[in-house]
């Protein structure tokens, strides 16, 4: 008998490879003593010697290669194609004898819970809760080795075939396992987060319940109770006691659902000091596996078993509670304008270090050109509570020094576009393109960071050419007509006069009517038009880009719409 059809759930030599990411989860609990019920790994191994005896894996991959995430249709057709293989298959006897003697090794023949473990799942940057099958209260070697085989089928599921197909998860090199332990008689189960899944909070921890076994919750037929927790003592700091109506309970051939006794219904499934215990246990587990975790448990008798844990995919950053004060680096006046209309959002640490820098070193270059006195610049970058503010910190030699600078206003306004044109848009140009033609996977850090200096120098350095010569003169000009406009011609009924420099073609103006335009176009074409609003946009972006029409879209129209697009976008 092939000893790797079958391992111990401590078996420290089963790896995602063998037994898949629930699997090797389970490893890892049992090593550390934590309380899993007993069972064993059917592994990988079993798996494919099962699909090379029944000869499905030229079928399996026939059958998908059509299926398509945006056409759920074809995802129905290959898993309805491929389950009618693994029905016809039978198990190899060597395999079969592997698992049966390992169901009887568990003593007599025990309530089970066989549930599968595949080798693409429970990913720290990916969640496949609930795309494989699960069968809870199986007894019996026959029963056992029936669940085993339609664990295997559940790796074809409709849902499964298109979620890997969705994140670029080759068909071809996924496998399962399958995990068979002794079927807890819970008297309540859950799921325990050691993060807030809501919040992002991580100092936080989260305790869902309900009464029976946990399938309840899992199916969304029961609102469980909700208890929030202080992670490092145990301590409750929310509890949403639910109306818990049914709850699912073992049954002769399996679990059925049943309504849940009234002196239940309302009753907290679990109290403050079993919360705390079962928050202990997330910790222990949160530790081993290096992350915040999605923990399935159930209690029978006064105790916890702790079933499966994956890592929380997709947690939110948390919240950061709203400073009450705002400590200012200096006098002021702060303000937000300027290239801070770019910043809405707080900056990155990066920029809060590196570019602030840039920024300020840009306009220190300005001021020497200016007036040649580079600690005499006007304005500052600073950051305030993560938030980019423009400052004015001038002493009264600086404003002296620029006042007497005004003399050269006139030659900074009539210098600014030769300034811009020969200096700055060739500099920045050159630093872009000089990056670009490098490999940037060969290249240093302490180049790349060298190159990430020059290509700011770089923008502020246009920035700032725009700034002191280009926009205050237009600034300057739009005040004077707006002041002459309002005091000395508009009228009654009139626009305001931002309305008439608003109809001015510039670049941005025209970039809005080319793209709204674009809408129109794609807005009289009824299929095109339904398909692109039912597009997410990073994917709907990459199938404009790629070489074929989706099938449920007009050729013609979409070849159109992707000369149409690529022409925006150059131009």
């Amino acid at each position: 008998m092939p000893l790797d059809y079958v391992l111990s759930l401590a078996d420290l030599g089963a790896n995602l490879t063998t037994v898949g990411g629930k699997g090797a989860s389970l490893v890892r609990l049992v090593a550390a003593g934590l309380p899993v019920p007993g069972g064993f790994h059917v592994t990988t191994a079993a798996y494919q010697d099962f699909v090379d005896a029944n000869f499905l894996q030229a079928d399996i991959l026939a059958a998908v290669a059509p299926a398509d995430p945006a056409q759920p249709v074809t995802l129905d057709a290959a898993a309805s194609k491929i389950g009618e293989r693994f029905r016809q298959a039978t198990m190899p006897p060597a395999v079969a004898s592997a698992i049966a003697r390992a169901y009887a090794n568990l003593g007599g023949e025990p309530a089970v819970a066989v549930r599968s473990s595949a080798t693409a799942e429970d990913l720290p940057e990916l969640s496949f809760a609930g795309q494989q099958e699960t069968y809870l209260n199986i007894r019996g070697q026959e029963a056992v080795l029936k669940a085993v085989q339609k664990c295997w089928a559940g790796l074809w599921t409709a849902r499964a075939i298109g979620y890997r197909a969705q994140h670029g998860i080759e068909h071809a090199a996924v496998r399962l396992a399958v995990v068979v332990q002794r079927l807890v008689d819970a008297e309540s189960a859950g799921v325990l987060f050691t993060a807030n899944p809501v919040t992002g909070q991580r100092d936080q921890a989260v305790v869902t319940a309900a009464w029976g076994l946990g399938e309840s919750i899992v199916g969304g037929l029961v609102t469980p109770d909700v208890v929030n927790v202080q992670k490092a003592d145990g301590r409750i700091i929310g509890r949403e006691t639910a109306d818990k109506q049914v709850m699912t309970v073992h049954s002769e051939d399996g679990t059925r659902e049943q309504p849940t006794p009234d002196h239940l219904r309302r009753a907290p499934v679990l109290d403050d000091d079993a919360v705390a215990e079962l928050v202990r246990l997330g910790r222990q587990i949160e530790q081993l596996c290096g992350g915040p975790m999605d923990i399935e448990w159930a209690r029978a008798q006064g105790k916890f078993a702790i079933l499966q844990a994956r890592p929380i995919t997709a947690l939110p950053e948390p919240e950061v509670p709203i400073p009450a004060e705002w400590p200012l680096p200096g006098k002021g006046p702060f303000f937000r304008g300027s290239i801070v209309d770019f910043l809405p959002d707080p900056v990155s640490p990066l920029f809060a270090t590196l570019g602030r820098d840039r920024y300020n070193a840009g306009e220190e270059r300005l001021m020497e050109w200016f007036i040649g006195d580079k600690n005499a610049r006007m304005t500052w970058l600073d950051i305030i509570n993560g938030y980019a503010y423009i400052s004015m910190r001038l002493s009264l030699g600086a404003w002296l020094r620029i006042l007497l600078a005004l003399t050269r206003l006139s030659r900074l306004i009539r210098t600014a576009t030769a300034r811009w044109r020969e200096e700055a848009v060739p500099q920045y140009r050159s630093a872009v393109a000089r990056w670009q033609s490098r490999d940037l996977s060969e290249s240093p850090g302490a180049d790349l960071l060298d190159g990430v200096r020059e290509i700011y120098d770089a923008a502020i350095n246009h920035l700032t050419s725009l700034q002191s010569g280009l926009l205050g003169a237009a600034g300057g000009a739009e005040a004077i007509y707006t002041t002459v406009y309002d005091r000395l011609i508009r009228r009654p009924g009139d626009p305001a006069s931002v309305a008439l420099v608003l109809g001015y073609e510039s670049a941005p103006i025209q970039a809005e009517r080319a793209l709204y335009d674009l809408a129109r176009w794609v807005g009289g074409r009824a299929g095109l038009a339904d398909y692109v609003q039912s597009r997410p946009t990073r994917p709907l972006v990459a199938e404009l880009a790629g070489q074929e029409a989706p099938p449920i879209v007009d050729a013609a129209a979409w070849r159109d719409l992707q000369v149409r697009w690529q022409t925006y976008l150059e131009r």
